[in-house]
């Protein structure tokens, strides 16, 4: 079990009795409505949010990832478009 969580393992009846008491004598009876639903739609706001984001995630594992570019065209260059190298000197063809 996670430690962090240990302690609610303890708590029953009679103990949420008490902590109830305790909030009802803190925050009064008018005001546990108005707290009750203050919580609600926090709790509502966070689970919207989480599964935002929880979507979020799933659509970008899905979507297929981009192909690299390629560094040279697939496809030849027009004629004249790079000028091509021409040799100094002509060379001779050999003599048969």
């Amino acid at each position: 079990m996670n430690p962090s969580l240990a302690f609610i393992e303890g708590i029953g009846g009679p103990e949420l009795l008490l902590i109830m008491f305790i909030i009802l004598l803190l925050f009064g009876a008018n005001r546990l409505p108005e707290l009750a639903k203050g919580i609600g739609k926090s709790v509502r706001e966070f689970k919207k949010a989480a599964s935002g984001v929880e979507e979020e995630v799933r659509r970008a594992m899905e979507e297929p990832t981009e192909p690299q570019p390629k560094k040279f065209p697939p496809y030849p260059p027009q004629a004249g478009a790079i000028p091509q190298a021409t040799p100094e000197k002509p060379v001779p063809p050999p003599a048969d």
